[in-house]
């Protein structure tokens, strides 16, 4: 970083955060004939969505009213399921029988009765994959890593099915927290069972009632779980916004815990590596120049980063070039590039042991 800029990184990838061919401005513009169209289509099928509402009998179950119960889907989620979702939903839920490769290979099916019933055809079609989290192949059934699981399988079982705090730490568990450490460049690591849950239960035991959490407006579900479990008091800023977020942690300072004006007993901004909603790049370098400035905490969820991101893949720290050491909480799955399940928290000494 020079002068508040992010200078290109050796491998090619990085470029200055305030270049203006990467802005919103800088995207090709829909001619307006074409977003008409579009939005006409759309409440066209509106339109008539409305008007089998009111004439056909839908060929589904309807959900009984029960004393108690809160009803599972609003009415305009019903109406929309069925009458509008329901006529374009094979351009996405299409049943695939191969691993996802580069290629995925597809069942084709037919629907007679728009979208109620499929039928299947018995042919397929090899399509490319696009939309896959299996970023370096390790999710293929057959080479080095399918050859690896299979032995390890055999040797060690499936899965341990039960929690550490139940059955104990097996030797592989310490064995993946070292290599993740390791692989971090972090002093240590911990390791879950589940991705999701590596955060939604773990930023509860970071953050508490009189903590501040700054959160980007674009982060995960798993992470907004989280916040609403720890009792913290949380401020969204706008997506990679860096004046927003100065703006957001000194308004905050200044006014302190909500109703009292206490001074925060922790400020802590959390922010993706790599956006799961947006694919978009946190700006790392700014965030930690932030966290220094006003003495806060950086929590930083590399799922979708770790593995695909830096040189040898070891997420937006490396490919900024910024020392491991300066992001105090380091998360990341092994469900996306690594091809297998769980999650992992690094960080310091401290870090990983409370969380034992």
């Amino acid at each position: 970083v020079r002068n508040g800029k992010t200078l290109p990184q050796k491998n090619g990838f990085t470029k200055k955060l305030d270049d203006p061919s990467h802005s919103k401005s800088s995207y090709e513009q829909v001619p307006l004939h074409t977003a008409c169209f579009t939005y006409l289509g759309f409440y066209l099928l509106m339109i008539l969505g409305y008007i089998n509402q009111v004439f056909f009998t839908p060929k589904v179950a309807t959900e009984k009213h029960r004393d108690g119960y809160v009803p599972l889907y609003d009415a305009f989620e019903k109406f929309y399921l069925r009458y509008v979702y329901r006529r374009v939903k094979d351009c996405w839920n299409r049943p695939i029988c191969s691993v996802p490769g580069s290629e995925v290979v597809l069942k084709d099916r037919i629907t007679r009765d728009y979208g109620w019933s499929f039928e299947f055809t018995g042919t397929e079609t090899k399509c490319l994959n696009l939309g896959s989290y299996n970023y370096l192949g390790f999710a293929q059934n057959e080479g080095p890593c399918a050859d690896e699981s299979e032995k390890c399988i055999e040797s060690h079982g499936l899965a341990a099915c039960s929690p550490r705090r139940e059955l104990g730490t097996n030797p592989l568990h310490n064995e993946l927290e070292a290599l993740t450490a390791k692989f971090l460049g972090v002093e240590d690591a911990i390791v879950f069972g589940m991705g999701f849950a590596t955060n939604s239960l773990n930023i509860p035991t970071l953050i508490s009632p009189g903590c501040l959490v700054v959160s980007d407006e674009k982060n995960h579900a798993s992470i907004i779980l989280g916040l609403r479990l720890s009792g913290a008091t949380p401020k969204v800023f706008k997506h990679n916004n860096m004046k927003d977020l100065e703006r957001v942690l000194r308004d905050s300072i200044i006014a302190g815990q909500p109703g009292t004006g206490k001074p925060w007993k922790k400020i802590l901004i959390i922010v993706e590596g790599v956006f799961s909603m947006e694919g978009s790049i946190v700006k790392l370098p700014e965030i930690i120049a932030l966290k220094k400035k006003y003495k806060a905490y950086v929590y930083l969820d590399e799922a979708h980063s770790i593995g695909a991101t830096g040189p040898t893949g070891r997420g937006v720290v490396e490919y900024y070039g910024v020392d491991p050491k300066d992001v105090d909480i380091l998360m990341g799955t092994f469900t996306k590039s690594f091809g297998s399940a769980g999650g992992y928290i690094a960080g310091n000494k401290v870090i990983a042991p409370r969380r034992r």
